[in-house]
């Protein structure tokens, strides 16, 4: 997989996914996008995989979005099967069922943004350039960002962001809430690695549970989402973890979680 897609673990616990055609700004190709999708599939069933980060190869640009080059000599049925392959991609990513961060080490812009909206959580580059600026190419987003955007940051500033097509700054993209932290250029994987290391110490299922409640119940009205919650939090009444951390609470010691 290392052509498009490279697979690390640098930690007990945390994968890495590298998006990996640096010579194309890390472009969402035809090709990438099938090595992306078979990761995914296999990393949902890895138990060694309690927390995904995915980050883009060189540290200018995390990911372009569509590989405009590529699609340049589509047809109109090949461009609408292409821009249903991002949103399917995006949405594997979204329904990951275990925490993902986005390490926006560069720029990501119109579909390599969307990638990272779909994420858990976001780091930015502090200098790097982040939006959807696909009406400027009189097309809109098309990989979830009129509906992802919004839910984060917001439905007038979403608006105002798509309409324009304007680019921010990392530590704008902060203080909007689109990104949870901005890093100095060099520095956005160590950032997430680190908050990777942070969930990595609580329970894998009591955290995949807690991303189902909260996915499931954000757009549900608050009866709904209750027992959403209710059934999610069920899930780890039976699990040897939940006995593990009485324990440990008990004995003043750190918990060993092993995801059963």
């Amino acid at each position: 997989m290392t052509r498009y897609i490279r697979v690390d673990k640098p930690h007990e616990g945390i994968t890495v996914i590298t998006l990996n055609r640096p010579s194309t700004a890390n472009a969402l190709s035809i090709s990438l996008l099938n090595k992306l999708q078979e990761t995914l599939k296999d990393l949902a069933y890895d138990a060694s995989c309690r927390v995904l980060i995915i980050r883009g190869e060189g540290e200018k640009v995390f990911c372009a979005g569509a590989d405009l080059k590529e699609r340049a000599n589509m047809n109109q049925i090949e461009v609408r099967k292409t821009v249903s392959f991002i949103k399917e991609s995006i949405n594997r990513i979204e329904n990951f069922p275990k925490p993902v961060i986005a390490a926006m080490n560069g720029s990501a812009l119109g579909g390599g943004l969307e990638l990272a909206l779909a994420c858990d959580l976001r780091i930015a580059s502090a200098d790097g350039k982040y939006g959807l600026p696909e009406t400027s190419l009189a097309i809109i987003p098309g990989g979830g960002g009129t509906q992802l955007l919004p839910r984060l940051i917001g439905k007038a500033k979403a608006k105002e962001l798509i309409y324009t097509a304007r680019k921010i700054s990392g530590k704008e993209a902060v203080e909007l809430g689109i990104a949870e932290y901005a890093a100095e250029s060099g520095h956005v994987f160590n950032k997430a690695v680190e908050l990777a290391l942070e969930i990595r110490r609580n329970g894998p299922v009591a955290v995949s549970a807690a991303k189902t409640a909260i996915n499931g119940g954000i757009d549900s009205e608050l009866t709904t989402g209750l027992v959403i919650e209710e059934k999610s939090y069920e899930a780890t009444i039976s699990t040897e973890d939940r006995l593990e951390g009485l324990r440990a609470f008990k004995e003043k010691r750190e918990p060993v979680y092993y995801g059963k």
